[in-house]
């Protein structure tokens, strides 16, 4: 526990010059959203970093961070075997909150990819954001993890289609393809395309793969997840193997 700690102290200090080089162009960036995400998240990500002290991350292990769809996939270690995980999502997360808590997020870990689901900056509220801006924010939390991880590979997963926000689909859509264009021309960067499998044929979402809200996956919507990510893992990584 003591040298985890120690570990991202050190870490921490490290980056603190190209953090100094960057302050202004971050401050620029996140504007306003720096106040209310500690506001908002401030005590989630504390628990959060409270785990890191508690756990061990397993060898090889793949990252995953975002909103609450992270958060909720409490079967993640099983439906992603054989790839060992680090489960770290909280709530309503937007890419607004974390970009400013990515580091704490990101840095204390040892891993071989990081995986991101963030869902919630179009969600057909007054504060949504325009696509480009969480385009913009996507490159700033990935720009943030390639400080100290220059080299892992980076996932984004796809925005998925849902009942409770379809009305707002074009939206969500146009932040897809921003994200994976961008992935498409990054080095280590890649998009994982799910919609089409929460389609129906009817091009509507298929509210059997979600729980009540008609927003988050039931069980079975989480089995589908897990494939889909394993089989874009497994197209840049070398598949673990069974003990």
């Amino acid at each position: 526990m003591l040298a985890k700690l120690l570990l991202y102290v050190l870490c921490t200090a490290q980056v603190g010059a190209t953090d100094a080089e960057t302050s202004s162009e971050s401050t620029d960036l996140l504007g306003g959203y720096r106040k209310a995400a500690i506001e908002r998240w401030e005590e989630d990500i504390q628990e959060l970093e409270r785990l890191d002290q508690e756990q061990t991350d397993p060898d090889h292990a793949i990252l995953f961070v975002g909103s609450s769809s992270i958060r909720r996939w409490d079967d993640m270690a099983t439906d992603m075997k054989p790839w060992p995980t680090i489960r770290r999502g909280y709530g309503g997360a937007k890419f607004s909150d974390l970009a400013v808590f990515v580091e704490r997020l990101v840095y204390p870990h040892d891993f071989d990819a990081l995986v991101i689901f963030v869902a919630n900056d179009v969600a057909g509220k007054d504060t949504d954001k325009q696509p480009e801006e969480v385009l913009e924010l996507f490159k700033y939390v990935v720009e943030r993890v390639r400080i100290k991880f220059p080299n892992q590979p980076i996932f984004f997963i796809a925005v998925t289609p849902t009942s409770s926000r379809f009305d707002f689909w074009p939206q969500i859509q146009k932040v897809n393809t921003l994200v994976r264009e961008y992935s498409e021309n990054t080095e280590n960067l890649y998009f994982i395309e799910t919609a089409s499998h929460y389609l129906n044929e009817q091009g509507e979402p298929r509210d059997e793969l979600f729980v009540d809200d008609r927003l988050h996956l039931n069980r079975d919507g989480y089995q589908l997840w897990g494939r889909l990510i394993s089989a874009a893992l497994s197209e840049v990584l070398e598949r673990p193997k069974t003990k």
